[in-house]
């Protein structure tokens, strides 16, 4: 039987200060609780002044000066290089030696071409069309090369795709290097000498055309070369090819007709100009030194 004297279990217990003197602590303040701390005013010293240290500030400052002093000397540099290489081209120019910067084709230049700045205004018509003719040449001998491969595919031969092969290999940079740039420069400096080699290639360059467009059978039946004798020959075997054929025999009249109109307004311009007189005399005078 539980004793009556037992603790209530439901009683609140005594609170103790754990900060009190425990010798000396009264009965009455045993069952006192903790008094709340006083508040204290919060103060935000608004009128406060607070010292900034400007060591970063003059740090900062003084790398802006460390760089800006850089970029006036790179800038220096810039000029002085500018300055040089502007001596050089006038130099340059004055010696007669043309700097010439590769800038076509614009995705990959691999040649100097400017026709507007550096042809005059009344010749660059003609100049237009002569690199049209110079592009022209291009696209026959691709389309020769397309047209002779599918006439090696139907069993023609390795033999004539090798030589459609060696004309476009010879003919583009020949083309560029042996009529077209004399031409160019005979139009920009006005040269006699560069007129003369443009008239004994550009020449060549056209019967070669001519005789592309007959193709006579002349070398392997005249299968290398996409002309209307082979056209006629091998449509009768195989239509595709006879149409490729035929259409490389368009290319290469269209590129004679024209090319045969750009030699004739170029002589013109030769014989008008005085330039063929000048031409005369350069040779008799390279014709004396050669004889001395």
């Amino acid at each position: 039987m539980a004793n009556r004297y037992d603790p209530n279990p439901f009683a609140e217990e005594e609170e103790v200060n754990p900060f009190a003197n425990r010798g000396s602590v009264p009965a009455a303040a045993s069952n006192s609780r903790l008094s709340p701390l006083p508040p204290e005013p919060v103060g935000f010293d608004y009128g406060r002044t607070v010292d900034i240290p400007l060591d970063n500030d003059r740090s900062a400052t003084q790398n802006l000066k460390k760089k800006e002093k850089e970029l006036q000397a790179k800038e220096a540099d810039l000029r002085r290089r500018e300055q040089e290489l502007k001596r050089r081209e006038d130099a340059a120019a004055r010696a007669g030696i043309t700097i010439e910067v590769k800038n076509w084709p614009p995705f990959f230049p691999l040649i100097h071409h400017d026709i507007a700045n550096e042809i005059p205004v009344h010749l660059q018509r003609l100049q237009y069309v002569t690199f049209a003719t110079y592009l022209g040449l291009v696209l026959c001998l691709f389309w020769n090369i397309i047209a002779i491969t599918t006439a090696w595919i139907k069993g023609e031969g390795v033999t004539i795709w090798l030589l459609a092969l060696i004309y476009f290999i010879a003919g583009v940079p020949g083309g560029y290097v042996l009529w077209y740039r004399p031409l160019y420069s005979a139009f920009r400096t006005d040269s006699a000498l560069s007129f003369g080699w443009f008239f004994m290639f550009y020449m060549l360059h056209i019967a070669f055309c001519v005789f592309a467009a007959v193709a006579p059978p002349v070398v392997f039946k005249g299968k290398s070369l996409a002309g209307i004798l082979p056209a006629i020959d091998v449509l009768s075997g195989n239509t595709l090819v006879g149409i490729f054929y035929f259409i490389g025999f368009g290319f290469f009249c269209l590129e004679s007709v024209v090319s045969i109109w750009v030699i004739q307004q170029v002589y013109m311009y030769f014989r008008g100009s005085g330039k063929q007189d000048e031409l005369r005399r350069e040779a008799a005078r390279g014709a004396l030194r050669a004889a001395v």
